[in-house]
């Protein structure tokens, strides 16, 4: 859904908040924390909902998480992986009623390529120093690039 133009997604999003209400969803998907030669992170603000966040999505079916997270790290930044990332963690959410897991991967400088992307779905996305995140991150995403940068143990909730 989220390959929706952004106005149809406003009027549709409100409808599936209501679906996760009613249903209840096991829901699963991936991030990745994506650092460049400076050791910023990469972040992206959506053109349907507001925040910046580490890229990332839903995996969907019959896709790995590593299928996934390659896919989307090229859907909305450009970001061709060379390497495998490191898995650092596995969280939960369950805002909005679902009950959604989220695979989290470190993708460092040097294990990638980058290529020029265009995406109505991502409105921007650029790389941040993490102790100068844009007003507008989410306060999931400053945790998470907080705790990995530190080498903290990963909670269980997003």
């Amino acid at each position: 859904m989220a390959n929706l133009p952004a106005p149809l997604w406003k009027i549709i999003r409100p409808l599936t908040r209501i679906y996760y209400r009613l249903s209840r969803p096991l829901t699963f998907g991936v991030r990745g924390l994506v650092r460049d030669e400076r050791g910023h992170v990469l972040l992206v603000r959506h053109s349907y909902v507001g925040g910046w966040y580490m890229p990332g999505g839903g995996v969907e079916r019959s896709e790995t998480v590593m299928t996934a997270l390659t896919r989307e790290l090229d859907e909305e930044a450009g970001i061709l992986l060379r390497g495998r990332p490191r898995f650092v963690g596995l969280y939960a959410n369950f805002r909005e009623f679902k009950s959604d897991h989220v695979a989290l991967f470190l993708v460092e400088h040097g294990s990638y390529d980058r290529v020029a992307r265009t995406s109505f779905e991502i409105a921007e996305y650029d790389f941040f120093p993490p102790d100068a995140l844009p007003e507008g991150t989410t306060p999931g995403t400053r945790a998470r690039i907080r705790e990995v940068l530190a080498g903290e143990d990963a909670p269980d909730l997003w």
